[in-house]
This record gives C-alpha cells, sequence and structure tokens, in this order.
C-alpha cells in the first residue's frame, strides 16, 4: 500500500498586516514586471492581472468569444469557499483567509470584471482562467494590504488562493455553479412564465371552435383552447425535465485535484468545500462520489445542454405555428392576429411581420448547433481529463442566456398579445370539409368519402353536399355539431351528446 503524504503543516502566525478601505482599480500607467515559472513578462500596470494570464492573453488572442464572466463569479464562491475550510483546518491563517474571502466576495458581485480579459479559446482545462482568478485575487489583496504588485506576497496566488486545489476540478466545479446559476435564475422562471401565459390563453379559448390541421390540410375540429394546452403541456414536460437533469450540476469535482485522488488536498477537503458552496450560493451542491468521472467528463453538463435543446425544440414549434397561425392577413391563415411590434419592411408600407417568432425560431436553432458542439466536446477528452471546458461550458452559458432572453420576449410581445380572428375561424368552419367524420360511423366511411369529394368537385357546402347524396337535414344536424365534434362523448350545453 502506498504510503500518504504527510499532511500539510499548520501555517506559522504572523501578525496580520492591516487591511485598508481601497477602491478597486490602479492608477498605474504603462507595464510592471511579474514573473512564472517560465520567467519574467510584462503586463499592463493598470490591470491586477499576472503573468499567465498575459502569457494566455498573448498566444490565444482568438476571435471574439471571451469566457463568460459567470465562470469567473462562481471561481469566486470557490476559492472564498476553499479559503474558509483551509483556514478551519489551520492551513491557512485566518488573516489571509479572510483577505481571500473579502477579494472573493468582489468576484462574486462582478465589481473585477474587467480583469477576466482570457479568451474561450484556450487551454483545455481552463488552467489560465483558474490562474487567472488566482492572480487577480492576489494582487487585488496584496493592494487591500499595501504591499507591491506582483510580488506574490503576503498573499501568493498558487499557495494560498489555490490552496488544496487543482485548475482540473475547480474548473468543472466552476461549469457546475455558473450552468445551474443560468438554469435556475434564468431559463427556469422564464419558461416558467411563457407556460403560465400560454396555459391562460388556453383557458380563455376554450370554447372558440376552429379547423384543425394535419400534414398542412384541414383536419377536424377542436377549440383553439385545446391547441393551445398543446403547447402550454409541451412546455410543461420541457421545464420538468430540464428541472430533473440539473440536479447533475449539483455534483461537484473539487477535491479530486489533479487526476481525481485528491493529491495536495487533506482529506474530506472536497466535501467540506461543496458544504461551504451549498450554503454561500443555497442551492444542493455535494461532493461527487467519484472524482474520476467527474474530472475525466462533463457528462452532468452534456446532460443540461441536452436539456436546453429539448426545451427549444417545442418552443420552435410554438413559434413556428403562431407564425402560420398568425399569416396574411389576406391570403394566409389569419386565424391569429398578432401584435404589430414594429413596421416589417423597408419597401412595402403597411406590413407587419411576425419577428418575435422568427427571433426564436433562430434561437432554437442555434440551442440545437449549441448543444452539437457540447455533445462533441464532451465524446473528447482523453484518459483523466476532458480537455474541452472552455467550449462546453461556453455553448451551455449561451444557450441558457439567448433562451431566458428570447422565452421573455416571446411571451411579452407575442403571446400575451395575441388574439383570435374569430371571424376567419367561423369562416373556416362553414367551409370545412373534414367534420364529414363525424358522419363516417353512422354512414359508413365510403359513403362519408363520396360526400367529401361531391362537396370539394362541385364546390359545394359539406352540409349542401350531404343532402344532395341523400343523407337526412335532421341526421346531419345532429351529428355535425362543431363544438360537440371537440369534445367526443361529452354533452352538449343543449343536452344533446355525440355519439
Amino acid at each position: 500500500m502506498a504510503a500518504r503524504l504527510p499532511p500539510r503543516p499548520r501555517e506559522r502566525e504572523v501578525s496580520p498586516p492591516r487591511v485598508r478601505d481601497v477602491p478597486i482599480g490602479l492608477r498605474a500607467t504603462g507595464t510592471r514586471t511579474e514573473r512564472d515559472s517560465l520567467g519574467e513578462i510584462e503586463v499592463p500596470a493598470e490591470h491586477y492581472w499576472g503573468a499567465q494570464t498575459q502569457r494566455s492573453l498573448i498566444h490565444f488572442d482568438i476571435g471574439d468569444d471571451r469566457m463568460p464572466k459567470a465562470v469567473y463569479h462562481a471561481y469566486g464562491y470557490i476559492k472564498k469557499a476553499a479559503a474558509i475550510v483551509n483556514a478551519r483546518a489551520g492551513r491557512l491563517s485566518r488573516w489571509r483567509a479572510e483577505l481571500i474571502e473579502r477579494v472573493a466576495d468582489e468576484v462574486i458581485r462582478g465589481e473585477l470584471d474587467g480583469e477576466f480579459p482570457l479568451y474561450v479559446w484556450q487551454t483545455g482545462s481552463g488552467t489560465q482562467s483558474n490562474m487567472n482568478v488566482n492572480e487577480v485575487i492576489s494582487n487585488r489583496a496584496i493592494q487591500l494590504v499595501g504591499g507591491r504588485l506582483g510580488s506574490k506576497d503576503p498573499i501568493h496566488p498558487n499557495d494560498h488562493v489555490n490552496m488544496g486545489q487543482s485548475s482540473n476540478d475547480t474548473f468543472v466545479t466552476a461549469m457546475h455553479l455558473a450552468a445551474v446559476a443560468a438554469i435556475d435564475d434564468r431559463v427556469l422562471p422564464a419558461a416558467t412564465r411563457l407556460r403560465e401565459s400560454t396555459a391562460a390563453k388556453s383557458r380563455r379559448w376554450g370554447h372558440a371552435v376552429k379547423i384543425g390541421r394535419t400534414h398542412l390540410e384541414d383536419a377536424t375540429p377542436l377549440t383553439a383552447g385545446q391547441e393551445w394546452s398543446g403547447y402550454a403541456a409541451q412546455l410543461g414536460d420541457a421545464i420538468d425535465h430540464l428541472r430533473r437533469t440539473r440536479t447533475g450540476l449539483y455534483r461537484l469535482a473539487v477535491g479530486g485535484t489533479a487526476v481525481g485522488t485528491g493529491l495536495n488536498a487533506p482529506p474530506g477537503f472536497g466535501e467540506e468545500v461543496a458544504e461551504q458552496l451549498a450554503r454561500l450560493t443555497g442551492r444542493p451542491f455535494t461532493s461527487a462520489p467519484n472524482k474520476f468521472a467527474a474530472q475525466a467528463s462533463c457528462d452532468d453538463v452534456v446532460r443540461a445542454s441536452a436539456a436546453l435543446r429539448s426545451l427549444a425544440v417545442p418552443l420552435f414549434k410554438f413559434a413556428n405555428d403562431l407564425r402560420w397561425l398568425g399569416s396574411g392577413p389576406r391570403t394566409g391563415l389569419h386565424e391569429l392576429i398578432l401584435p404589430a411590434n414594429e413596421p416589417g419592411s423597408s419597401i412595402m408600407p403597411g406590413k407587419v411581420n411576425p419577428t418575435q417568432a422568427e427571433a426564436m425560431l433562430m434561437v432554437a436553432v442555434q440551442v440545437a448547433g449549441n448543444d452539437t458542439a457540447v455533445s462533441m466536446a464532451g465524446a473528447e477528452g482523453n484518459f483523466e481529463l476532458n480537455a474541452f471546458r472552455p467550449v462546453i461550458i461556453k455553448n451551455v452559458l449561451h444557450s441558457a442566456r439567448i433562451l431566458a432572453d428570447m422565452i421573455d420576449h416571446f411571451r411579452t410581445y407575442l403571446v400575451e398579445g395575441a388574439e383570435l380572428n374569430t371571424e376567419r375561424l367561423r369562416h373556416n368552419i362553414d367551409h370545412s370539409i373534414m367534420m364529414v367524420t363525424a358522419l363516417s360511423p353512422v354512414v359508413g366511411y365510403d359513403r362519408a368519402a363520396r360526400i367529401a369529394h361531391h362537396a370539394l368537385d362541385n364546390g359545394l357546402p359539406l352540409k349542401e353536399a350531404a343532402l344532395q347524396c341523400g343523407i337526412a337535414e335532421d341526421l346531419y344536424d345532429r351529428i355535425v355539431n362543431p363544438e360537440a365534434l371537440t369534445r367526443p362523448g361529452v354533452p352538449s350545453p343543449d343536452g344533446a351528446g355525440h355519439p
């Protein structure tokens, strides 16, 4: 059995320096010299970041895609939680921990967002973003005690801010924290509001009879309320699925350090940090039971991405149906009157387009594309580390952001303002042929089909065609009752049932 490493000695207590109330910001100009394991490098003097951040900016100046700030806010929680646990164990002096915690709170609040400039396209483990946080917390803490930036004294980015941690376990932990926050705080509330508004329309339009369509062709009647109840149910199912899938994100890799063994972290470190993260965020985070799976894969985030895509699917159908139902106004379906939010054409006066529906369709397509990238990246990585993490979290947070924003806009500017064109609904009912379906059980399928073709071939209303084909008028009126056909077997208001 391999011998365990000796525990890290308790930090020798020294007199804590006086912490000053220094506002965020550096007034210096030019550059200052910072050092890492590769040597010295000049960094902008007006920023808190250090050597490793600067090297990343030079070597990965690729495109315009920056690491989402939500990842850094999540990292603030991780650094704070780790400092609390390390101080409690005596591995980190209380004053150093409190200094780290103070700056971590500034990170969490977004007050240091300008200090996190790195691109998504960087090392696949997220090491440079982790070090970006470590360096910024170190230098900001040094500023607060009147020290020299870049000296790493009295707060060292690796020895103190990163104590007991590795990029390999903390970056994926930050991914989980950021994804949960985006889903809980933005996507689920927005989707729930849309489902409630959709259900309210369904209840309001419960007796508005219209012609259904299958294969884009006329079918039997239903009510607009029934149609919209389908949209609400689809949304409800997708919301429930997202809630269930999100629970996997509560399991955190922190404590596994480099490869999942927990080297350089004390026993129970991951469990204690997860406990602190749960306390700090108010969410039920726990330590992942198997750190090797938690670090070698991003499966929980991949599943969350798939659930976001699963929400985008019914949103696409909903939006597409609404733009078709609102098409016209003279030559389309025009069963819905959609809100006129803005002029629709630079050349055609008076034109109004279903712009919110179109935007939703584009967002849904983008979410599907993001999920494809996430699933491919999730399948990659070798042995003990998935090294495609930055692109995974970038796409998941992008999907969550645009879905949440789009859902609220779609609800506010389209769904809640949509109205039924009752005149068009009545016209379609009066001219429908497919209500002949109700006659089929009474007169037989073949005779009903002859009635339908006779109506179509001669341009006749269905009732007139039926009478010409020998159907008694009282039988027709009793059987072909549009509202009764939407609820077969349920007694109609006049007491007459439908067979």
